[in-house]
Parts: C-alpha cells; structure tokens; sequence
C-alpha cells in the first residue's frame, strides 16, 4: 500500500510517518511533500497513491489550491491545527479530518475506515466483473460503419488513424486521409475502441496510436502532438493530462 505525505512542518511529518509504520508496518511511504507546487509536480508526473495524507495550510498557500489545478483520485486523510475547514476538505474526496497533535487511536480509526470502505468497492468491483467481463478481443469494435454522402462504408480499427470533433460534429479520418462524418459523440467513442490503442488527447480528438507522428514540449508542461494525416490544426495535451498521456505512450 502506497502513501504520500504532504505536510511542511518536518517534526509533524516525522512522527505522522513513524505512527503509520507503527499501525501499518507493510506500508510504502513514497513521498513527504512540503508545498502546493511540489505537490502538483509529483502528481503530474507519478502514479497518484493509494492513500494520502494532507496537511492543510502548507508554505506557499493552501493545499486545497492543489485541486484548482489537478484532480486528485485517492482518498484524503487531513491532517491540521485548525477546525476552519473541515466542509472544504469533504468536498475534495476527504475520508477523515484529524486535528493536530493527531492521536495515534484517531490514525487507527481513519485506517479502519479506509479498509472498510475498500472491503465495499472491492467486493463491489468484483461482483460486477464477474457477472459482466467478457474476453477482450469481444469488449472492444474491430468494424465501425461509416457514411460519405449517401453512401455507407465499413472500416476496420486498422484503417483508421483519429476522430476529431468540429462544430457539433464528429468526423473519422482515415490512414489514407479519407473523411467520414459519425454520428456519435467522441466519448461514445472513446469507450467502445480499446484503449491499448485509442487515446483521448483532449476535447477534440481520439487518436490511433499509430497516427502520433511526433511529441513535442510546448511551454508551460503542455505536449504538441504531430498526426499522420495532418489535421492542420495544433492538437495539444494540457498540462494536467501531458504525465498520462506519456505513461500510455510509454505502454
């Protein structure tokens, strides 16, 4: 089980890490983080924890300004000297709010918590891939039906290189630069071609991965994508996407 610490104070952290090795002894405490822009840095570039553990008033600013820029997908425990923001922090996936000098019995009962709820979604996960898996090469379309004029046509997942949306509609282009108007939404899309392959690179497209032609920096953490065939538009990754993105490519 992974966990991050995020907490400015060094003593505060030290004994908070002590006392989780005491209750947890398998757990991996992967980083003590000291500020809001370390922090958004780490998650922008790791795999978020399973856990984390979130002192509120940091050195540079409030911890809850980490979630004006990046969505954090773990549970929170909140670790403060102050009772002023208990609402905020239940509103940022916070599954305990323990006041400082935080009391070993307290960590104990926020563990208990976690696994309780973990026991829940797990079993619950469980159950419904049981009833609903099927194999992959059947979870995924290998044919879409398309349409140019009044004319159907069939392409394989092979044939083609990206969706992209444009005024309202979405279009498939082809390998060979062919253009067909769907009429589904690229979310629609996105979840019925496998993701092995398919990526969402924003708002706009839902690429191949065989039509990514280049990956550029492009200021401020952002990715400039070249395609195969050229959408002549910029097609960019923002910033908060850009560490997924990279691990997908990486895959």
């Amino acid at each position: 089980m992974q966990i991050w610490v995020i907490e400015d104070e060094k003593p505060a952290a030290a004994r908070l890490v002590r006392m989780l090795k005491e209750i947890e002894p398998g757990i991996d405490i992967r980083f003590i983080l000291h500020s809001v822009q370390v922090s958004i840095s780490h998650f922008l570039e790791e795999e978020p924890p399973q856990l984390l553990f979130m002192d509120i008033e940091l050195t540079d600013g409030l911890s809850f300004q980490i979630f004006d820029q990046i969505q954090i997908p773990c549970p929170i425990i909140f670790t403060t000297a102050y009772d002023d923001y208990w609402q905020q922090a239940l509103k940022h996936y916070g599954l305990d709010y323990l006041l400082k000098p935080v009391k070993k019995e307290e960590l104990i009962r926020a563990f208990e918590k976690y696994h309780r709820l973990q026991n829940h979604f797990i079993g619950s996960l469980e159950r419904f891939i049981a009833q609903y898996q099927k194999p992959v090469e059947e979870r995924y379309r290998k044919r879409i039906l398309t349409k140019l004029g009044n004319e159907y046509v069939s392409l394989t997942v092979e044939e083609i290189a990206y969706f992209f949306a444009e005024q309202k509609m979405v279009c498939l282009i082809t390998n060979d630069g062919r253009k067909y108007l769907m009429d589904q939404s690229l979310s629609d899309l996105e979840n019925e071609f496998d993701p092995e392959h398919f990526y969402r690179l924003n708002r706009k497209y839902l690429v191949h991965r065989k039509a990514i032609s280049r990956v550029k920096a492009w200021g401020r953490g952002k990715l400039l994508i070249d395609l195969f065939p050229d959408p002549g538009d910029d097609v960019s990754v923002s910033q908060e996407l850009a560490g997924k993105f990279k691990a997908w490519l990486d895959n």
